[in-house]
């Protein structure tokens, strides 16, 4: 092969050309060897594609099936023989601080989770994904997943799942209406039960603010930084999601959290994809979900619960040699395929952003996938938010459950902290 030490930023540009043909096969399974490259002196400069070890992250608990399907894939191809793959355990919520603090010593390969996009981007850790890539992430993946692999318009990494988010565990011989707030909670106490809710969370909370119609998202520039602060918790509609949330907590069934293993008693929860085997087993014939109910507010009207959604993604970072380059798309490329993330699934749980994936009969029989992609558009995809902000959302939803904010607390004064909480997030962003 003609080998070539470029600079990130040239590798990026170059990029758009030797990928915006990749590929006739049009399909889900990959581009081919034979057929990668995009104009015919491209093609002609790739005959040995080189040789070398690609480091993968990923979480722990996909480490050993991720090694099995890339060994697979480069086995498959005799263009790849020279390569390599090594596997580490490095979770996506610490991939990207990892990256950042060292890109040229971070993998080729890694998931992370869709709200460090921007912060990756900035910090040149990923490589844009153009061309037929581009037109294959969108033609195979459901919308919302391939939003959130995109700064502005561009996209920068491959759609790993779609089920980031939360929604309703509750125990169908207790809980006689999922779809009320109201009635769990009173089904709870009458049981003896209790029902998780983790209000003192920055990722739980918002769903009775985004419920109500709040707003609260933030702008970035091209170096990650918070520009602008888009919220209006402190209004009539933050006041009524407040008085909830307060509502809630003054229940004798209420508890704080969200791990079905530290809940005792419990016949609700609001939780994860990721608890979903141990509620099942927990819950046995009873195991039943649900996506997020509804409740009445202080000012009479019906409000649907909401939420943050989120995915996982799969980045590359960009490359020096081109071979190498070219392997780690279409290795990526086939680590987020419909065979992969059906196999993923079946192997770990993680529910498919790939739409022939998620059409599998085993995936829309998932009772907790079901009650996820019901949950979904009530939901806020996340983006970035500073970490003060998480914080600050833990410290009051203590004030809540500490009752130092109560049913007895004025509209005036939970106006008056609602208006502190937005200032203060606001000025995160100055």
């Amino acid at each position: 092969m003609k080998k070539k030490v470029l600079s990130a930023l040239l590798v990026a540009a170059m990029t758009a050309t030797m990928f915006a043909g990749c590929g006739d096969k049009k399909t889900d399974e990959g581009t081919t060897p034979a057929t990668q490259g995009g104009s015919a002196e491209t093609q002609s400069e790739i005959t040995d594609y080189g040789s070398g070890d690609i480091k993968i992250w990923v979480a722990d608990n996909v480490v050993d099936f991720t090694k099995e399907k890339a060994e697979e894939f480069l086995a498959s191809n005799d263009a790849f023989s020279g390569y390599t793959v090594t596997v580490e355990a490095v979770g996506e919520g610490d991939a990207a601080g990892n990256m950042i603090t060292d890109v040229e010593g971070g993998a080729d390969i890694y998931g992370f989770a869709q709200d460090q996009i921007s912060r990756l981007v900035a910090a040149g850790a990923l490589q844009p994904i153009v061309g037929d890539y581009a037109t294959w992430v969108t033609e195979n993946n459901d919308a919302d997943s391939v939003n959130a692999t995109k700064v502005g318009d561009q996209m920068w990494a491959f759609p790993m799942t779609s089920d980031n988010g939360y929604f309703l565990y509750y125990d169908k011989s207790v809980v006689t209406d999922p779809s009320s707030l109201e009635q769990i909670v009173a089904d709870c106490e009458a049981a003896g039960k209790n029902f998780y809710f983790e209000i003192n969370s920055g990722w739980y909370q918002p769903a009775f603010f985004f419920g109500t119609g709040c707003e609260f998202t933030y702008e970035t520039d091209t170096d990650a930084n918070f520009t602008a602060c888009n919220m209006d918790y402190a209004s009539d509609k933050g006041v009524v999601a407040l008085k909830e949330i307060i509502e809630l907590a003054s229940s004798k069934c209420f508890q704080n959290g969200s791990s079905w293993d530290k809940a005792t008693d419990c016949a609700a929860i609001v939780d994860g994809t990721w608890d979903s085997a141990a509620i099942k087993s927990g819950l046995g014939d009873n195991f039943a979900c649900a996506k997020l109910p509804s409740f009445t507010g202080s000012d009479g009207q019906t409000y649907q619960l909401g939420g943050f959604s989120g995915f996982k993604l799969l980045g590359i970072k960009p490359q020096t040699e081109e071979g190498k380059a070219a392997v780690c798309y279409q290795l990526a490329q086939y680590l987020t395929s419909s065979e992969v993330q059906t196999a993923r699934y079946e192997a770990v749980g993680w529910g498919p952003s790939n739409t022939e994936a998620q059409a599998a009969d085993a995936v829309q029989s998932d009772v907790a996938l079901t009650a996820l992609r019901e949950q979904i558009p009530n939901d806020v995809p996340q983006g970035n938010y500073p970490g003060d902000y998480w914080t600050l959302a833990t410290s009051l939803g203590d004030t809540i459950i500490s009752h130092d904010l109560n049913t007895k607390t004025s509209d005036e004064d939970l106006m008056k902290t609602l208006q502190d909480f937005q200032d203060t997030c606001i000025g995160y962003a100055k």
